[in-house]
């Protein structure tokens, strides 16, 4: 397998686990003094779940968008 094939997915699973982690860690427990460090904690989770969920993701959203699309 390519670097480039694990390298995307490994990036963008870290930046979406980042944002998502970071909004839902404020809805929960609003901004206290230890925000930083629950949000944190919560992306390490977050990003070990969202990697391979990325990787298995991806193709079967991409021929969906292509069945999609020939569809029309």
């Amino acid at each position: 397998m390519k670097a480039a094939s694990l390298l995307f997915p490994l990036i963008l699973s870290g930046m979406m686990s980042f944002l998502i982690s970071g909004i839902t860690t404020l809805k929960a427990v609003g901004l206290i003094d230890n925000f930083f460090s629950m949000w944190m904690s919560a992306w390490a989770v977050a990003w070990m779940f969202a990697f391979p969920s990325v990787l298995v993701c991806a193709p079967i959203a991409q021929r969906l968008a292509g069945w999609i699309l020939k569809k029309r």
